[in-house]
């Protein structure tokens, strides 16, 4: 087999992923470009014929205005689902805010005509997406515009609960004057931990330094370098946690941050702590916060997000004497509204051109044929990137990956356009709150900073099946699980696609073989009998299903690698236990 040519796809812009490398990688390198596919572009409007805009929520006027220039715009809002799915069959794009549920019928109801939803903001939630790119309906958001409004709610909330401004208001209100009672703290001196260190949490970072803070964040994937560009020290989970007398939210709402504040955490904080949330209701489980506020371990919580919203009448946090809130404000200023219309305009009317929108937020369509052949290998792609990322340690950035594909097909044979998303929605999805797909993959990575070089292996033989196997490499990061890291430094798994599912087949130097489902556990350790029983029985008594289980080692008696497929999530006991078997080295749970 030889190596023939390698594509670099040269993205560098500093954002919140970041990565560096031990050895460098090419700065340029030759692959030839896939051949452009006519069906990428997907919407387009009929020569002549000027498009009708549905504005359903109060958009900003230069909004409007902007959208007036190339179509037609019917401002109705208050709809009834079903006043909504009657007027849609007229309207060639819908805009929304967070009050309007586009939902399946919505598309269905459409006919067709339908090719675009813009939502006014930066969440999702109220769109269908799945039915949307069904019906071949882009969706687009407006991620950007209200960055700085809501940095600067936190810090507005950061002052009112340091000086107890919403309790004292309403104290004087209620004909009292109760200067003792309401001595609050200075903020000078005091540390500040933000919890994600994204376009939010730097500006609150730079904001809180200017009121004379010492300034902390955590957040794994952020570049340290523009962290200590703005006097900022990135830490861990734990260090951010003991240290913070104010702590501010600022992470996405993910299945790895969801509920991250909860008891065991709060159980770790400084005493007295106060905690800002302008982020998303769900990174807090409200019941702990509770107990943390009942127990004075939590001295005053500010929150402008919550689990459900608008919350219960009846929510005990929200009536709690030491909580401040305010109704989802974080983007609620003038010129922030004024910024989404503007940038929700420009994607709606840019999409209803045909171009690709660099904030769509689901995929064009995909001739059949080719989603067809290429599906088991996207699956691949996805969960090999989702696995390379888990292994990356915490303070590790990520910034080169290398993607070899291994083929007997010729170079114009194979798009990987495709295949080079998915890794790219691997990467960046299990850590960040934003949707890749073939549309925005290349603007995502690049507003994060990724670098992904492509490389192909001819290899000889029948090029009926598209691919042999697939590889992801990260270079020049440490690895929560040292035997990921292969000869040539890097963090190595590679997969291909057996009975038309994916299959991991090496980790590092390590030949395994498992069927990428549900989770899984990866185990160094000395080549022993009894080992296998002994992680199986462990589960078993945790009802765990192991669904796959193989062994790669280097030579009989060596190390191995012991690679375990779950249906079900271990417990933390469950997998302290496994690392407490005398002869596993070390050991990593990754999910899928």
């Amino acid at each position: 087999m030889s190596v023939i040519s390698s594509w670099n796809l040269t993205i560098s812009l500093n954002t919140t992923l970041s990565l560096s490398w031990r050895s460098s990688l090419p700065s340029r390198a030759i692959f030839p470009r896939p051949k452009k596919s006519k069906t990428l572009v997907v919407l387009a409007i009929a020569l002549g014929a000027k498009p009708t805009v549905l504005v359903s929520e109060k958009l900003g006027d230069a909004g409007i205005q902007l959208l007036k220039t190339f179509a037609n715009v019917d401002c109705s809002y208050n709809l009834s689902p079903e006043e909504l799915c009657t007027k849609i069959s007229l309207c060639d794009a819908l805009i929304v805010r967070s009050g309007t549920k586009v939902t399946r019928e919505v598309f269905e109801s459409a006919m067709g005509r339908l090719k675009v939803v813009g939502r006014a903001g930066v969440g999702i939630d109220n769109v269908d997406i799945s039915a949307a790119t069904e019906h071949g309906c882009l969706v687009v958001n407006a991620p950007t515009a209200n960055t700085i409004a809501a940095a600067e709610h936190g810090i507005a909330l950061l002052t009112a609960v340091s000086r107890n401004v919403a309790q004292a208001d309403a104290s004087v209100k209620a004909g009292k004057w109760e200067r003792n009672k309401y001595v609050g703290v200075s903020l000078v001196g005091k540390t500040l931990a933000v919890m994600g260190f994204g376009k939010v949490g730097s500006e609150v970072a730079r904001r809180a330094k200017g009121l004379g803070m010492q300034v902390i964040a955590h957040d794994p994937y952020a570049p340290a370098d523009r962290a200590r560009a703005i006097g900022v020290e990135l830490v861990s989970f734990e260090e951010a946690l003991t240290t913070a007398d104010f702590i501010s939210l600022h992470m996405p709402l993910t299945p790895a941050t969801s509920k991250m504040f909860n008891d065991e955490a709060f159980s770790r904080v400084k005493k007295g702590v106060r905690i800002i949330n302008v982020a998303r209701g769900g990174v807090i489980d409200e019941e702990a916060l509770l107990r943390a506020l009942d127990s004075g371990i939590v001295a005053q919580a500010a929150l402008d997000v919550f689990t459900e919203e608008p919350p219960p009448q009846e929510n005990k946090l929200v009536r709690h004497e030491n909580v401040t809130v305010t109704p989802h404000l974080g983007a609620s200023t003038t010129e922030a509204q004024e910024g989404v219309a503007l940038e929700i305009a420009e994607a709606v009317v840019g999409a209803l051109k045909g171009e690709l929108a660099a904030t769509a937020v689901n995929a064009p369509m995909v001739p059949a044929e080719v989603l067809l052949e290429l599906s088991p290998y996207v699956a691949l792609t996805e969960k090999l990137g989702r696995l390379a990322v888990q292994l990356v340690a915490g303070g590790s950035g990520v910034k080169f990956v290398k993607v070899t594909y291994a083929s007997a097909r010729g170079p114009d044979d194979l798009d990987t356009r495709l295949l080079r998303a998915m890794v790219t929605k691997g990467l960046i999805e299990p850590i960040s709150s934003v949707f890749v797909n073939l549309v925005n993959a290349d603007f995502i990575g690049k507003q994060r900073g990724l670098r992904l070089t492509e490389e192909r292996i001819v290899l000889d033989g029948s090029p009926e099946k598209p691919l042999e196997f697939i590889q992801v490499r990260i270079a020049n990061v440490e690895s929560k699980f040292a035997s990921a890291i292969s000869n040539s430094g890097e963090i190595t798994v590679e997969g291909r696609v057996k009975d038309g599912k994916p299959h991991l087949t090496k980790v590092g130097s390590f030949g395994v073989d498992v069927s990428l489902e549900g989770s899984i556990v990866l185990c160094r350790q000395s080549d022993q009998p009894g080992i296998i029983g002994k992680v199986g029985n462990i589960l078993s008594e945790e009802n765990v299903n192991v669904n796959f289980m193989s062994v790669g080692r280097i030579a009989p008696g060596k190390q191995a690698v012991m690679t375990i497929g779950l249906d079900e999530e271990p417990s933390r006991d469950a997998l302290k236990k496994i690392g407490e078997i005398t002869a596993v080295e070390e050991f990593v749970f990754l999910k899928l």
